[in-house]
């Protein structure tokens, strides 16, 4: 069995990998979904399962997906993801995803999900879809921001360059701006650090 695994956070996918290859799978990785087309397109053989980080650089929420569905050269591919809500979850399996993972799953129940997948049947966890088919608080200021806004500001966050925002995101620094400023009307800031309190003071992040 051959996966690729694409994922922005080093630690993961670094620990994914030893996962898989204790389990005698192959393992390919990438850091962001243009590298991980890249992977496959130059790959000899197809992978016969890819897994994509929902939040990483390049995916602009389930648009990713789509993408890899259609260059995948035929691979199955799913999501994970360890911010994404029941909705996004059902909204990748309806768009053909081979399933949907949280980064909660113990190390035994991933591979064997993996495993599954491959194999040609879809996974999603029961607890996980069932549990938030119950009416969750969704955060208010949250509520104000598009997905994009959301990626935006949680980078900002982290103290991150407009430059670094936009190489993660894989936008232009123009539109990296353009998306601060309306989320800072949106929610009232009047710069960066303003917006960044509000955030972690309404626990967004």
């Amino acid at each position: 069995m051959r996966i690729l695994i694409a994922d922005d956070h080093d630690l993961l996918r670094d620990t994914l990998d030893l996962w898989f290859r204790q389990e005698k799978i192959d393992v390919a990785s990438a850091r962001d979904l243009p590298g991980a087309l890249a992977v496959v397109a130059a790959a000899d053989e197809p992978f016969d399962l890819i897994l994509l980080d929902y939040g990483m650089p390049g995916m602009n929420g389930l648009d990713g997906l789509s993408r890899a569905l259609v260059e995948g050269r035929g691979a199955r591919v799913a999501l994970m993801s360890g911010i994404a809500t029941r909705d996004v979850a059902e909204q990748a399996l309806e768009l053909g995803a081979a399933g949907f993972l949280p980064k909660t799953l113990p190390a035994k129940s991933l591979v064997n999900a993996v495993r599954f997948m491959a194999m040609g049947e879809q996974y999603a966890p029961i607890d996980f879809m069932t549990a938030a088919s119950e009416t969750a608080p969704v955060n208010p200021l949250a509520e104000k921001l598009s997905q994009r806004e959301l990626q935006v500001l949680q980078r900002l966050c982290e103290g991150k360059a407009n430059k670094e925002i936009a190489r993660e995101l894989g936008i232009q620094e123009p539109t990296v701006k353009l998306h601060m400023k309306t989320l800072y009307r949106k929610i009232g800031a009047h710069n960066r650090t303003q917006a960044a309190m509000l955030a972690k003071e309404a626990g967004l992040f």
